[in-house]
């Protein structure tokens, strides 16, 4: 009896397709976090137009997190659980770097987090230049999300966690 590949399998099998050479991983494992707070931090910035949420889930930031667990829940459940944790902790990590650049420092959260999101992009695709392959999600926007998985795959498996 043939078994069918997950789909969760197929992507990240692919993904990792243009992810081999050592420097672009290190690159990746360095960026993609980077890139994932920093675009948090830009939808933490922009408000919900309703208030029933604490302050620091009073923004886009929250929703996006909320949108992008249903997308890993339709994946794999152990990988919704390891987003739960990292979305809170990008939703909040957000909110404390934002009060202390913008009301201890004085400083532009906005302006920090685009300058932070277009270096770790600019990593990104040296890492790329370095592999001679292309960012998957230049194929499929959809590896935008499957990149994160593809550096926690990696960590349960590490721990012995089925994902």
């Amino acid at each position: 009896m043939k078994m069918t590949k997950r789909k969760i399998d197929i992507l990240l099998e692919s993904y990792g397709e243009s992810h081999q050479n050592p420097t672009n991983k290190l690159i990746h494992w360095i960026c993609v976090p980077v890139i994932m707070f920093t675009l948090m931090g830009l939808l933490y910035l922009i408000p919900l137009p309703f208030a029933f949420l604490p302050d620091s889930c009073q923004n886009f930031a929250f929703i996006a997190v909320l949108f992008t667990l249903i997308y890993y829940g339709t994946l794999s459940f152990s990988l919704f659980l390891g987003f739960l944790g990292i979305g809170l902790g990008l939703v909040l990590g957000n909110h404390y770097l934002y009060n202390l650049i913008v009301h201890q420092y004085n400083l532009s959260y906005l302006l920090f987090c685009i300058l932070v999101f277009v270096l770790a992009w600019i990593g990104q695709f040296i890492g790329h230049h370095i592999e001679g392959k292309k960012p998957s999600f230049l194929k499929d926007l959809q590896f935008l999300l499957v990149g994160p998985a593809w550096l926690l795959h990696f960590i349960f498996k590490k721990m012995g966690i089925p994902y």
